[in-house]
């Protein structure tokens, strides 16, 4: 009887139950790209061995090198060569270096010109070292002074007023026929950076420093000490100075 009724309950068909479906979060075919998602590839950077930092990382105490030997010492420092007298000893010194050299930026009238005229630099206003640093007629790296060249000459055809460093015959020569001035003035190594950076003292909480007065032999070559800070105004030439200025050319020329 029981295994009758087995046999019936097999034949009575039984729903189908089929496993429940939970939603699923949207996803973008292509992963998007965060900041904290960036890495470097795998085995594309490899740490730094630190030896002799312990036993336990396996190069500790002789760092695998072993025991003594040359090939558990260090190197020989860069130049040697087992005890004899090096090359750089064997051979002879050439040239000459002098520790006083003065290095000038050159920057050209044409260019300065061209800044006039593209309303960056006022020509009514005295044009400093500063201002040819500022307007960028000049790059970054200024050493000891800027050079006033007489390239673009023709250019100049109103009164600028000008203090520089140096200045060649034909620049002065170009200003001075269109009722400008240039005057060659001298500024130490502190000095030129407080023309340039004054900013630099006031970070660091100083004052701006005196103007130095030149050295015996750069006397001649300069009309006058500069001015600090950086002036806007020309300062006109005395009695004494155009007389130092003639004296100064004629001896140029009587030594050309």
């Amino acid at each position: 009887m029981l295994r009758r009724a087995s046999q019936l309950l097999r034949t009575i068909p039984t729903a189908t139950v089929f496993p429940r479906r939970l939603p699923q979060p949207h996803r973008h075919p292509l992963p998007a790209l965060r900041l904290n998602d960036i890495r470097d590839n795998p085995g594309a950077t490899q740490q730094k061995t630190r030896k002799g930092r312990g036993i336990g990382s396996g190069k500790g105490k002789t760092a695998g090198r072993g025991h003594k030997g040359q090939k558990a010492r260090g190197t020989a420092r860069f130049g040697f060569e087992g005890g004899q007298t090096p090359l750089r000893r064997r051979l002879p010194r050439r040239g000459f270096k002098n520790r006083f050299s003065l290095t000038f930026q050159p920057c050209g009238l044409g260019k300065i010109a061209k800044l006039i005229n593209a309303g960056k630099i006022d020509s009514s206003e005295l044009i400093t070292m500063k201002t040819l640093k500022d307007t960028s007629a000049i790059g970054k790296q200024i050493k000891d002074g800027i050079r006033l060249m007489g390239r673009g000459a023709e250019e100049i055809k109103w009164p600028i007023h000008l203090e520089v460093s140096r200045a060649t015959a034909r620049a002065k020569a170009a200003v001075e026929a269109a009722g400008g001035t240039v005057r060659l003035v001298y500024y130490n190594k502190l000095g030129f950076r407080a023309l340039l950076k004054p900013e630099w003292f006031a970070k660091k909480g100083r004052l701006i420093p005196k103007a130095a007065r030149p050295p015996p032999k750069q006397r001649d070559k300069v009309d006058s000490i500069g001015r600090l800070p950086a002036p806007t105004k020309p300062l006109p030439f005395t009695s004494e100075e155009l007389e130092f200025t003639a004296k100064r050319e004629a001896a140029k020329v009587i030594a050309a």
